[in-house]
């Protein structure tokens, strides 16, 4: 998955020296796959029993959960490939396969938060608009779908760059390209950081700023029907700028300060590692994500949390009810044995 030997490999045998991923990798990713895998089928699960009421918001969460999860399904193979000290047994396929869920996963995800956000906006900042309402969640469904084909199309390089090499007589599986082809992989990898980042955060900033402003209006100033969304806004804002603090944003400006100074063979082979090991720092985080949007969904879906709030309740009824029937049945077997 990464490149312990730089671009020119050729000429100075730089080694990057990452032990560190033997540790670090390995746990987050534990924790992302055991927290990542039950919320995500939850989401899915609950927006699916909903299906015959299903909000325009729903439809993009329901994408985005899907996306998650198909993610963290490839977890336990990189698990065991940092705990094997980056050994990859799984063929060349595989590799390129896991690499593209990865940005699969990371840039649908941007999309579809961009969606999501750009839906709240217009139900914040233009409430009394009726062009976006007439439009049903067939054009809902129809995003999705062409969200999903821009994502492949943005991603489909990565089988041809991400394959497996040989390091120190062990096959490994190379994240961004084999050293050979780091070249040809800088203007792509920032092509895909413009368009699968950069330009689905401005619009989500922009969207947050309009919103902003009407949501610290004055509650006498704002209609009814904008009052009663505005915590459920500001819950979203709130979660959305998490998820970006903590795993997008950070693995963007990494990844971009390590694809330009890789480029350069002629920089000093520590300044590689130093730049290598921050961005490989940030990121197992990008797939923190998984996490991170489930709990979107609860705190933005009123239903979602009165339902889990019901089940939980009910389990705890059904708990406490069979506790008493286990005693009662101990006690009168302990009264039929001392009678």
């Amino acid at each position: 998955m990464d490149n312990q030997t730089s671009p020119a490999a050729v000429k100075d045998s730089c080694t990057y020296h990452e032990e560190f991923k033997q540790i670090l990798l390995p746990v987050v990713y534990s924790v992302v796959l055991v927290l990542g895998f039950p919320l995500n089928f939850v989401v899915i699960i609950q927006i699916w029993l909903s299906r015959k009421v299903l909000s325009r918001t729903m439809i993009y969460m329901l994408n985005l959960a899907v996306a998650d999860l198909l993610y963290v399904c490839s977890l336990p193979l990189l698990i065991y490939n940092y705990s094997q000290k980056d050994y990859w047994p799984f063929g060349d396929f595989t590799c390129r396969f896991v690499r593209f869920q990865f940005y699969t996963n990371l840039h649908g995800s941007i999309l579809f938060l961009t969606c999501i956000s750009v839906q709240r906006y217009l139900g914040i900042c233009h409430p009394l608009s009726t062009w976006h309402k007439k439009r049903g969640k067939r054009f809902t469904w129809a995003v999705c779908a062409l969200v999903w084909v821009v994502v492949t199309a943005q991603c489909v390089p990565t089988f041809l760059y991400a394959s497996t090499g040989t390091q120190r007589n062990r096959t490994v599986c190379y994240d961004l390209s084999t050293p050979e082809n780091s070249a040809g992989y800088f203007p792509y990898g920032i092509a895909l950081t413009v368009t699968g980042f950069l330009i689905p955060f401005l619009s989500i900033l922009g969207c947050y700023c309009s919103m902003t402003k009407i949501l610290c209006q004055k509650d006498e100033m704002i209609g009814l029907a904008v009052r009663k969304k505005k915590d459920k806004a500001i819950r979203m804002i709130v979660i959305v700028v998490l998820v970006f603090a903590v795993s997008f944003f950070p693995f963007h400006l990494t990844k971009t300060v390590y694809l330009i100074v890789r480029s350069f063979p002629e920089v000093h082979c520590l300044t590689r590692q130093a730049f290598a090991i921050t961005y490989k720092c940030t990121r197992p985080f990008a797939s923190m994500n998984s996490v991170l949007d489930p709990i979107l969904f609860y705190f933005t879906q009123r239903k979602f949390r009165e339902s889990t709030r019901h089940l939980l309740d009910k389990c705890f009824y059904c708990g406490n009810k069979l506790t008493i029937g286990i005693l009662a049945n101990d006690k009168r077997a302990n009264g039929t044995v001392f009678n």
